[in-house]
C-alpha cells in the first residue's frame, strides 16, 4: 500500500515532497514570468545574476549538473567525465517557453529519483569530478543542497519580478493540506496529484 511505502521511508518520502514541491514552484514562477512584457525577462535587474532569464537559467543548469551526478550514482557508474558541458552555454534557453520545458523535465527526473529511494539508499556516495578533484558527498546532502540552491535563487527571481508588469505568485502554497485546493490545478499538469505525494486519507 503507498502509505505503507511512505511510513517505511520517512526521510526519503520527505525528500521527495521537496522535489515535488520544487516542481510546482518552478512552474507557478514560469507561469508569471510566461505573462511578462517582450523583454522584461531579459532585462537587466538587480540579483546575484544580472536578469530574471540569467537566473533561472542558472537553475536549469545546476538541476542537469547535479541530478545527472546523483542519477550515475544510483547506476554505479563513474562521475561523468566532463560535467562543465552542463554549463555550455551559459544561458541555454533564449525564451520562458523553452526554459519552461526543459526546467520541467528535469524536475520530473529528480521527482521519478526521489520515488524510488528508501532511507538506506541517503547514505550512498554521490562522486562528481570537479576541477580542484573529486567531491564526495552522500545522497542526502546533494539532495538537501539542490533544493535549498532552487529555493535561494526562486527567491532572487520572485524579488525581481516585483520589478516587473507581472506580480510575483506566491511560492508557499505548498505543504499544509488546508491549501491543497490552491495548488492542484498545477500537481495536474505535473502529473501529481495529493495522495500520490502524501498518502491516500492524509489530509484535514
Amino acid at each position: 500500500m503507498a502509505a505503507d511505502r511512505i511510513a517505511s521511508r520517512p526521510l526519503a518520502h520527505h525528500l521527495e515532497t521537496q522535489a515535488c514541491n520544487n516542481a510546482w514552484a518552478n512552474l507557478r514562477l514560469l507561469d508569471a514570468c510566461a505573462a511578462l512584457r517582450p523583454g522584461e525577462f531579459e532585462a537587466p535587474r538587480t540579483g546575484f545574476f544580472p536578469s530574471l532569464r540569467a537566473t533561472l537559467n542558472h537553475n536549469l543548469t545546476v538541476d542537469w549538473f547535479y541530478v545527472d551526478a546523483l542519477e550515475r550514482s544510483l547506476r554505479g557508474e563513474a562521475p561523468h567525465p566532463a560535467p562543465a558541458e552542463f554549463f555550455e552555454p551559459e544561458q541555454p534557453c533564449a525564451d520562458v517557453g523553452t526554459l519552461a520545458a526543459a526546467q520541467q523535465a528535469v524536475d520530473l527526473r529528480l521527482i521519478g529519483l526521489c520515488r524510488r529511494l528508501v532511507d538506506a539508499d541517503l547514505v550512498g556516495v554521490v562522486r562528481i569530478r570537479r576541477a580542484q578533484g573529486e567531491q564526495r558527498d552522500s545522497r542526502q546532502r546533494i539532495l538537501a543542497h539542490l533544493f535549498q540552491h532552487q529555493i535561494h535563487h526562486r527567491g532572487q527571481a520572485h524579488a525581481m519580478l516585483s520589478a516587473t508588469s507581472v506580480a510575483p505568485p506566491q511560492l508557499d502554497e505548498f505543504y499544509c493540506a488546508g491549501e491543497a485546493p490552491l495548488r492542484a490545478a498545477e500537481l495536474a499538469r505535473l502529473g501529481l496529484d495529493e495522495a500520490t505525494i502524501w498518502g491516500p486519507g492524509d489530509g484535514p
